[in-house]
C-alpha cells in the first residue's frame, strides 16, 4: 500500500512542478499553442523543440525546397527552442515543406515534430508537413447535441477508417462519415473508438507505429473530413474515442521523433532501453519534462482540435514495465512492485488522465493493459492511475481457447463465468469476444475459428449443415454471454458483429500488395440469403435488449459443468444458457430472486430470424412457483433449453 500511496504522491508533486506558480496543469498542457507552424496576426510563426542542433531551416514550396537566409531561424536567448518568424505573402496554405537541421557532427531533414497536417508521396513513400490554414474554419454544428452520459457504461465499436469500405481500396473520412457511421448507430452501438488517425508511414502498422502526433492521418482525408466525422457522430448521439499511441514512436528519423537533432535521447531513452525489441520501435522517456510536455499536450490537443471524446491508450503494460511485459506471467501482487516497473511511465499516465478529464469531464479513457496493475482504472482520489475502465484482455483469449483447443462436450461453464468475471470489483473494464488484435495475420475472426471452410459454402439462409449450425450459435452465445458480463463495458470490432470470415491482412509486399483483407464485406451482412445478416440482426437485437441491463453485477443462479447450463440474473433479466452440443433439456428448473412472478422470453439465440432452428416457441410464459426446499421457501422456473441455445427473459413482480 505505501508503494501505491507513493506513486500517487508523485504523480501530484509532478503535476504541481510542471504547472508552476500561477497555472494549472492545463494551461501548461498547450505546447501545440505554442510549437510548430501557426498561422497569427501579422503572419506566420514556426518554433521546433531541438537542444543538440547548431542550424536549422525551414524548407519548401516556397524556397524551391533550398535553404534560404529569410527562411533560417534563430536559436532563442538562453532557450533550446528554435524559432522563426514570417510576413503572410512568405507561407501560403497548402505549400509543403519540412525542416533542414544541423548538429554537430550531421545533418538530415526532418519533419517538425508539431506538424499539424503531413503528406505521404506516393512514389518515394516520403511524408512533407503541408501549411494548413484554409480560408474558412471548421464550423462545428452538433456540439449541443446530447451524448450517451459519462456513467453509462459504452458499448464501443472498433473501427479503422481505411478498412471501413468493401471495394479494395484506402477509405476515406468521408466514406466513413456517410456510410459507416450509420451502420453503427443501426447496430445500437453508442461509442465509435477509431483506429489509426494519427499519422503513421506503413499502412499495415494499423496505426500503431506513430510518427506525427499532432496530424491526423492524410491518407483519409484533410483534417476538416475527419471533424465532419466526429460532428456527424455527435449528430447521431454516438460518442468518438480515438486510439491514442504513446507507448512509443516510429524509429524512422526523416519522419518521425527519432534522432531528430541528431541525438538518439532527445525524446527517448538513450541506448537499448530507448528501443523495443519486440516492436522495433523508440520508447520515450517519461521522466523528461519536454516529453511530458509534448505527450500532455497531444491529449489535450485532439480533444481541443478534432473534439474527441475520449481515448483508448494503446500498449499500456509496455509503457509501464521496463521490460514491457514481454514473456511474463502476472500472477501475484508481487509482480506489481518487484522494481520493474516505470515510475515515470505511471506519473505520466496519471498525469494524462488528469488533463482529459479537466480538459473534458465527460471524456473517458480506456487503458489496454494486459497485466491487470492494480489500480489502472481506479480514480486518482483512491490513488489509481485515473482510467475509466482497462481492457479485460483474457475474456478473448478464453474464447479463443475454446473454441480452437477443447472438445464442445468439455467446455466449462464455470470457466466461463470466472473469466467473464474475473476483476476487481473497484475497477471497471471493457470486456469483448474479439478485437482487431485476434484477426491480424496468422490469426482468424471468432467465427471463423468457429465454422472454418464451411462458411465459404454453408452460409445460405436455409442450409443447415452440423459446422455452421454449431459456429452461428456459439457465435451468438459467446457475444451474448460476454455483454450480459460485462464488466460493465463491451467493445466489438467492425464487422464481427456479423461473424465477418478469414482475418485482417493490410497490403504489402508479401500479399502482393492486395487490399483483398483489407476491407469490410458489407454485402455479407445486407444479403436476405445468408446467415451473416441473422448474426448481424442478432447482434442489434442483443445490444438494444441487453446495453442498458448492466448497471448492477450479475448474480449467478446455475453453474452446472455436468450440464453445460450457465443461468444468473442481472438487472431484471435472467440470463440461461445451454453450451451442450447433443442435450436439451425440457424443465430445467432455474432458482429466481424471491419478488419474481413470471417470466416471457425476450430474446432467443434459436429464433430463426436469427439463423437458429427455431425450437423454442416466441413470446412464451414461465410462471415462477414458490416451492419448499428444506426448512426455506424459494421461486423457481422451469425452462425449456434446447442443446446450443441461450435464453434472455424478462420478470415481472408478483402481484
Amino acid at each position: 500500500m505505501d508503494a501505491i500511496r507513493g506513486r500517487s504522491a508523485r504523480a501530484r508533486a509532478r503535476a504541481l512542478e510542471l504547472a508552476g506558480a500561477g497555472q494549472t496543469l492545463v494551461e501548461w498542457a498547450s505546447a501545440h499553442e505554442y510549437y510548430g507552424l501557426r498561422r497569427v496576426r501579422g503572419g506566420w510563426t514556426f518554433r521546433e523543440w531541438a537542444p543538440n542542433a547548431s542550424r536549422m531551416w525551414l524548407v519548401g514550396d516556397f524556397s524551391g525546397w533550398r535553404r534560404q537566409a529569410a527562411y533560417e531561424l534563430r536559436r532563442l536567448p538562453g532557450r533550446d527552442v528554435w524559432e522563426g518568424r514570417f510576413p503572410p505573402a512568405a507561407i501560403r496554405h497548402g505549400q509543403f515543406y519540412r525542416l533542414d537541421v544541423c548538429w554537430p557532427g550531421g545533418e538530415g531533414e526532418r519533419i517538425p515534430a508539431y506538424s499539424r497536417r503531413t503528406v505521404q508521396d506516393p512514389a518515394t513513400n516520403l511524408f512533407a508537413a503541408q501549411a494548413w490554414h484554409p480560408p474558412r474554419q471548421y464550423a462545428w454544428r452538433n456540439d449541443a447535441h446530447p451524448l450517451p452520459p459519462r456513467s453509462r457504461p459504452p458499448l464501443v465499436y472498433e473501427a479503422h477508417v481505411g478498412m471501413a469500405q468493401e471495394e479494395g481500396k484506402v477509405g476515406s473520412y468521408a466514406e466513413f462519415r456517410d456510410l459507416t457511421l450509420p451502420r453503427i448507430k443501426a447496430a445500437g452501438y453508442d461509442t465509435v473508438q477509431l483506429m489509426a488517425v494519427m499519422e503513421h508511414p506503413y499502412y499495415g502498422s494499423f496505426g500503431y507505429h506513430v510518427s506525427s502526433f499532432f496530424a491526423a492521418s492524410s491518407r483519409f482525408g484533410v483534417p476538416e473530413d475527419l471533424k465532419s466525422l466526429v460532428d456527424a457522430a455527435h449528430g447521431m448521439g454516438l460518442r468518438v474515442v480515438m486510439d491514442l499511441v504513446h507507448s512509443h514512436a516510429v524509429k524512422n528519423e526523416r519522419d518521425g521523433l527519432s534522432l531528430f537533432d541528431g541525438t538518439d535521447y532527445q525524446y527517448f531513452h538513450s541506448g537499448p532501453k530507448g528501443w523495443h525489441r519486440a516492436w522495433d520501435s523508440r520508447c520515450f522517456d517519461y521522466g523528461k519534462t519536454d516529453v511530458l510536455h509534448f505527450l500532455l499536450s497531444n491529449c489535450r490537443y485532439w480533444l481541443d482540435e478534432f473534439h474527441f471524446d475520449g481515448f483508448r491508450f494503446d500498449g499500456v503494460t509496455s509503457m509501464l514495465y521496463w521490460d514491457h511485459g514481454l514473456g511474463r506471467d502476472f500472477t501475484g501482487y508481487a509482480d506489481y512492485f518487484d522494481g520493474s516497473m516505470d515510475d515515470d511511465a505511471w506519473t505520466y499516465l496519471a498525469l494524462a488522465n488528469r488533463v482529459i478529464h479537466d480538459v473534458k469531464p465527460s471524456a473517458i479513457t480506456i487503458a489496454e493493459d494486459v497485466s491487470g496493475m492494480p489500480g489502472c482504472a481506479a480514480p486518482q482520489k483512491d490513488c489509481g492511475i485515473g482510467f475509466d475502465y482497462r481492457m479485460a484482455m483474457g475474456v478473448p483469449d478464453h474464447w479463443f481457447h475454446l473454441a480452437a483447443d477443447v472438445r464442445d462436450e468439455d467446455w466449462s461453464v464455470g470457466g466461463i463465468w470466472h473469466a467473464l468475471t474475473d476483476r476487481r470489483r473497484e475497477e471497471k473494464v471493457v470486456s469483448y469476444v474479439e478485437s482487431h488484435d485476434q484477426a491480424l495475420v496468422g490469426g482468424k475472426t471468432f467465427f471463423f475459428q468457429l465454422a472454418d471452410a464451411a462458411v465459404y459454402w454453408g452460409m445460405g439462409r436455409d442450409q443447415h449443415g452440423l459446422e455452421i449450425d454449431r459456429a452461428v450459435a456459439l457465435h451468438k452465445m459467446a457475444r451474448l454471454a460476454t455483454l450480459a458480463l460485462a464488466g460493465p463495458a463491451y467493445l466489438n470490432f467492425m464487422g464481427n458483429e456479423f461473424g465477418h470470415p478469414e482475418w485482417i491482412d493490410f497490403p504489402r509486399a508479401e500479399n502482393g500488395w492486395s487490399f483483398e483483407h483489407a476491407r469490410r464485406q458489407w454485402s455479407l451482412r445486407d444479403d436476405p440469403a445468408l446467415r451473416f445478416k441473422a448474426l448481424g440482426d442478432f447482434d442489434a437485437a442483443m445490444t438494444r435488449l441487453v446495453g442498458p441491463h448492466r448497471r448492477r453485477e450479475p448474480v449467478p443462479l446455475v453453474r452446472s459443468d455436468q450440464d453445460h447450463v450457465l443461468a444468473f440474473w442481472r438487472d431484471g433479466l435472467l440470463f440461461a444458457f445451454n453450451f451442450d452440443p447433443l442435450r436439451s433439456y425440457t424443465d430445467y428448473c432455474v432458482q429466481v430472486p424471491p419478488a419474481c412472478g413470471d417470466f416471457r422470453i425476450v430474446l432467443d439465440t434459436d429464433d430463426p430470424r436469427y439463423g437458429g432452428q427455431g425450437r423454442v416457441q416466441p413470446g412464451q410464459r414461465f410462471i415462477a412457483r414458490t416451492v419448499r426446499r428444506g426448512d426455506e421457501e424459494v421461486r423457481q422456473i422451469m425452462l425449456y433449453l434446447p442443446a446450443r441455445t441461450a435464453l434472455v427473459l424478462r420478470a415481472r413482480r408478483q402481484a
